[in-house]
């Protein structure tokens, strides 16, 4: 039997198709302005890609912000259930789940089942997020998918001491002004980041074993300056944008007659 998952995320939708709990099919793509078609479109493409139509789909579930969009599913859950349960089934012991994506950060305490525990969210305001990101990069008239091997190029860092976004686009401008290199600024950037994350992680229990997710766990710099910030090596797991989507697959597999 296959299950699918679908999250529609503030930036891009994901959906992962499983089969006796094993992944045969994934699709990531930018989710555009409408979040139904973007969600028809990667669910018909994951359906293509193992061989599948969408009715062969015993169960579909959909996570994130547009979930409630999602014509083809059946049931709707959190993205804070389904990235536990996705983290946990991607890494084994996963204890606390780090999920950074476009619009909001994340904190998850997960059971040895893979349930969340405790959870803390920051989703009103775009500081420590794939967004804050993005404006820095305009900013400093770099390609967001450079920023991560740029900043570990300094040689140190330059303090930003403001995480509104506005205001830290003004200081990086200013740190340009003042001959700064851009990848110290950018190593600046990466550790104002780290400590607002560690600051917001600190509220659930953090373990030996820390779980990096969503997109921005690309982010190589952002991923160093967390674990300096943490005293401890994260572990981000290569379908680490997946898990919202893996989780939701799963939880239809377990929504699913005779076998939840």
């Amino acid at each position: 039997m296959y299950f699918a998952g679908v999250d529609i995320g503030s930036i891009t939708a994901k959906c992962v198709i499983l089969k006796d709990e094993k992944i045969v099919s994934w699709v990531v793509a930018q989710r555009g302005y409408n979040s139904s078609r973007a969600a028809t479109e990667v669910l018909e493409e994951a359906s293509s890609r193992c061989g599948i139509d969408t009715e062969e789909i015993s169960g579909i579930v959909s996570t994130g912000y547009g979930r409630a969009l999602v014509r083809e599913a059946g049931q709707q859950f959190t993205e804070i259930t389904c990235h536990a349960l996705g983290a946990s089934f991607l890494v084994s012991g996963a204890a606390t789940v780090i999920d950074v994506g476009g619009q909001d950060c994340k904190a998850i305490s997960v059971s040895p089942e893979g349930k969340v525990l405790d959870f803390v969210m920051n989703d009103k305001c775009a500081a420590g997020t794939g967004r804050f990101l993005e404006v820095m990069a305009t900013a400093l008239e770099v390609d967001l998918e450079d920023f991560g091997g740029l900043s570990l190029k300094a040689g140190t860092s330059v303090e930003i001491s403001s995480m509104c976004t506005v205001f830290a686009e003004s200081e990086v401008i200013s740190r340009i002004a003042s001959g700064a290199s851009k990848e110290e600024i950018i190593a600046g950037i990466h550790h104002a980041m780290a400590s607002r994350i560690a600051g917001m992680a600190a509220r659930v229990k953090i373990t030996p074993q820390v779980v990096m997710t969503g997109g921005v766990s690309k982010n190589i710099g952002l991923v160093r300056a967390l674990e300096e910030r943490l005293g401890r090596s994260l572990v981000v797991p290569p379908e680490a944008q997946l898990a919202g989507a893996l989780g939701a697959a799963l939880m239809a597999g377990k929504a699913a007659p005779g076998l939840g």
